[in-house]
């Protein structure tokens, strides 16, 4: 199973560029994966024809959720599979977080496809843990948490705390520093991502957590915007261990159109199971 993870920016179209959407199907087909999440749905929650057709596009199924105040956040999957459980997380996440079951060859997996707070750091920490609960409640699989079948991935707008992230927050403009910074604004917040890490979540780029060094660059892309990045990783794959065993091979998707249909790049993995 390929899996892979999108933020697309606005919806891949906007007035200046009409066109970015094509962009972003092109870049998804290129890695035809089977299980996609995707974030900054606009538009598209209103209008279920665009999704059908973005659906159909791309030969997939689509589960959008809506966020309280953002954009809507999907997971597609691959026909003919589809999911057994679709349960968005009833939470007021600023964006919105998509849950659904797959049945497949070594049993239930759990997908959630979210994007978090981007402004506050304390709404974040709040927000992941809304996603740990809904990751480890109900559905064909009574096991706790880290002994599940669960794939996370998203925008989580956060850093690691593997990382030294000071020169790189510190090149941010002033508007934006803040949004990674702790309250004393001095110190670089990595909660959310440690707390993910706490409930049992192993990030795919880094299965060893004593692991250090620079983490991978998932924004901003090199024609794509985002004046409020500066070479940092806020996209991730996370998955709980039995997932991370089956994990291999991931990796951020770099040039060709990949550097214009969003500010984000797509991450991808491999995952040694089969939908059914």
């Amino acid at each position: 199973m390929r899996a892979m993870t999108y933020n697309i920016r606005n919806g891949g179209w906007d007035g200046a560029d009409p066109g970015r959407l094509d962009l972003v199907l092109q870049v998804v087909n290129e890695q035809r994966p089977d299980v996609l999440a995707v974030q900054e749905l606009r538009g598209l929650r209103r209008d279920r024809r665009r999704l059908d057709m973005l659906a159909r596009r791309l030969g997939m199924r689509a589960y959008l959720a809506g966020g309280w105040f953002g954009q809507p956040v999907a997971v597609l999957v691959r026909a003919p599979a589809e999911a057994r459980v679709v349960a968005p997380v009833r939470r007021p996440l600023h964006h919105g977080a998509q849950r659904v079951v797959l049945d497949t060859d070594r049993g239930p997996l759990t997908v959630l496809s979210t994007h978090l707070h981007p402004y506050s750091g304390r709404r974040r920490l709040r927000e992941a843990g809304w996603l740990v609960g809904a990751a480890g409640r109900g559905g064909p699989d009574r096991r706790p948490l880290p002994d599940r079948l669960v794939l996370l991935m998203g925008d989580l707008n956060s850093l690691d705390p593997e990382s030294r992230h000071e020169e790189r927050v510190g090149r941010l403009p002033p508007a934006y520093r803040g949004r990674h910074l702790m309250p004393d604004g001095v110190t670089v917040d990595t909660r959310t991502v440690a707390a993910l890490y706490r409930a049992g979540f192993v990030d795919l780029f880094r299965p060893d957590p004593s692991e250090r060094g620079e983490p991978p660059k998932t924004v901003p892309t090199s024609g794509g915007g985002g004046v409020e990045f500066t070479d940092m990783r806020l996209d991730y794959l996370l998955g709980t261990p039995p997932l991370a065993r089956l994990a291999d091979r991931p990796r951020v998707v770099t040039g060709g159109v990949a550097e214009t249909a969003s500010d984000h790049y797509p991450l991808v993995v491999e995952c040694d199971l089969r939908l059914r």
